[in-house]
C-alpha cells in the first residue's frame, strides 16, 4: 500500500482535527483515496516526536491540500498553524487548497462563530496576538475558496465520493497544465527561429 510515493507531483495533504475525525470521516476518505490511487499524505503515518516543521515540509511537497473544517478543528493550534502555511503557499499559487466543511457552516468558519468559533476563542485565550491575527486571516481566506459542504442530514458516503471527484478534477487539470508546459518547452527547444547566414525581416505594420 503506497501512502507516500516517489512521484509527489499531485500529493494531497490532509489538514484536519485528528481527535474528532481520524477514525471516522478521514478513515473513510483515506480508504477511498487508496481505492482510487490518489497519492496523499496524512499525519497519522508521520513518525511521532517530530515537530511542526516536518509537516510544513510535507505541505510544501504537496500540490493540493484539503482543509477539513469541523466543530473541533479550532481546538488545535497545529491545525491552525498548518492552515496559515497553506494560505501562504496558496497566495503564491504553489498550492491548491480545497475547503471541506464537515458538519460546520461556512459562515461559522469565516467569522469564527457558533461552536467552531467558541473553540477558536478558547484557543485564542492562551495564544499571542500575532498568532490570532494570522489564524483569523487564514480562516477567512481559505473558507472563501470554492469547497464542499456536508450537512447533518447528508450522506457521508456520497460526500466522500464528491471529495474524491473534486481532487481527481484538480489532478487532471494539473496533468493537462504540465503537459502543455512540457510540449511548450520542447517546441521552443526544437524551433530554429533563424537559420545561419540569414536575418529575420521585420514585419511591417499596415
Amino acid at each position: 500500500m503506497t501512502i507516500f510515493s516517489a512521484n509527489r507531483a499531485h500529493q494531497v495533504f490532509l489538514n484536519y482535527r485528528g481527535e474528532q475525525l481520524r477514525y471516522s470521516f478521514v478513515s473513510h476518505l483515506i480508504d477511498a483515496f487508496e481505492r482510487n490511487e490518489v497519492n496523499f499524505f496524512v499525519d497519522k503515518y508521520e513518525q511521532r516526536g517530530k515537530d511542526l516543521k516536518t509537516l510544513f515540509v510535507r505541505i510544501q511537497e504537496s500540490r493540493i491540500a484539503l482543509a477539513i473544517f469541523s466543530t473541533r478543528y479550532t481546538e488545535s493550534s497545529w491545525c491552525m498553524d498548518e492552515l496559515v502555511k497553506m494560505k501562504k503557499l496558496a497566495n503564491k499559487r504553489k498550492l491548491h487548497v480545497i475547503p471541506i466543511f464537515y458538519k460546520v457552516k461556512e459562515e461559522d468558519v469565516r467569522k469564527q462563530t457558533g461552536e467552531f468559533g467558541d473553540n477558536f476563542w478558547t484557543l485564542a485565550k492562551v495564544s499571542s496576538g500575532d498568532q490570532i491575527k494570522k489564524w483569523k486571516e487564514a480562516l477567512e481566506s481559505i473558507s472563501d475558496k470554492m469547497g464542499l459542504s456536508l450537512g447533518d442530514q447528508s450522506s457521508e458516503a456520497d460526500f466522500v465520493k464528491d471529495v474524491v471527484k473534486a481532487v481527481q478534477s484538480v489532478v487532471a487539470a494539473f496533468e493537462l497544465e504540465d503537459k502543455e508546459k512540457h510540449f511548450g518547452k520542447k517546441k521552443r527547444k526544437d524551433c530554429k527561429c533563424e537559420l545561419p547566414g540569414y536575418k529575420r525581416s521585420r514585419t511591417k505594420k499596415l
